[in-house]
């Protein structure tokens, strides 16, 4: 049988084997003596240190990458969250402004039923009010179930603000006082002066200082700011006695031949959300 290792190959063998020992063992001995690592190893290490940028590069770029994208889902999804909380504050703040609105109406609604002494109150809320008929009516949610009939007057906040002129079965229409078309009918007011009493209707209203009219008046008892205007009763449909407003100022009408008399209402005709219909057989038709 062939010898597998000659002499030659044996001797080459240990030969190689002593020279890395020695390099290895001269290598820990300069290292140990010098600052500088031998030329191999530094080639060594400088060569490893390259492969291992070369790797390092895309590896931190897919990371960066990775951590942009995260960060980026985050704040949208941080974005959404704030901007559904933005939302939610701006419904829960109009529903808080109605919910005052609506309560502090029901606070005078409940101070002028306690002035209503002779009539039974049924309380409605503003269905419909639409803007081409904004000054003349509008519609509540009670009708003949809650007993309501063609005439009853209607008030809110402190006074009155128009009658029920339609009624159906469950809502009816209200002719509002700031009504001043020619099928409209006249309030009939009164003014208690310090004279006596002047009588009248409402003939106009003025939309830009948002004022009752009572014009052709001739009587001469003397009128002056703040007296208070009622309901007269004379009309046969309105009972007396229902807070109307206040006289803001007296001046003559257009052709200087009589006076009129602005009135501030009671109530607030631009802002109707609740209202109080006086149920009594005196204004009922």
């Amino acid at each position: 049988m062939r010898k597998i290792f000659s002499s030659r190959t044996v001797v080459t063998i240990i030969i190689a084997v002593i020279v890395i020992v020695g390099l290895i063992a001269g290598s820990n001995w300069w290292a140990k003596r010098t600052n500088t690592p031998p030329f191999i190893q530094r080639f060594g290490n400088d060569l490893a240190g390259g492969v291992s940028r070369v790797i390092a590069m895309p590896t931190n770029a897919v990371g960066r990458t990775a951590n942009s994208i995260g960060n980026l889902l985050d704040t949208f999804s941080e974005n959404r969250d704030l901007k559904s909380k933005i939302d939610e504050y701006a419904q829960n703040k109009v529903r808080l402004q109605t919910i005052e609105e609506e309560n502090a109406s029901l606070k005078k609604q409940l101070k002028l039923q306690a002035t209503l002494t002779d009539y039974k109150t049924v309380s409605a809320v503003t269905i419909s009010r639409s803007p081409t008929t904004w000054q003349s009516q509008l519609v509540i949610n009670k009708g003949l179930n809650s007993g309501l009939k063609k005439g009853m007057p209607v008030l809110a906040g402190a006074g009155i603000i128009g009658r029920i002129s339609e009624v159906n079965t469950t809502n009816a229409k209200v002719a509002l006082i700031s009504d001043t078309s020619e099928e409209a009918n006249r309030f009939a007011i009164t003014i208690k002066g310090d004279d006596g009493d002047v009588n009248g209707i409402v003939t106009n209203f003025n939309r830009e200082k948002n004022q009752l009219i009572m014009g052709q008046v001739t009587s001469d008892n003397k009128i002056k700011k703040g007296d208070l205007v009622k309901t007269s009763g004379l009309g046969g449909i309105i009972p007396a006695g229902i807070f109307v407003g206040t006289v803001t100022s007296v001046t003559k009408d257009d052709y200087g031949l009589s006076k009129q008399i602005n009135i501030e209402p009671a109530a607030d005709l631009g802002n109707i959300t609740t209202v109080v219909v006086a149920v009594s057989e005196i204004g009922a038709q």
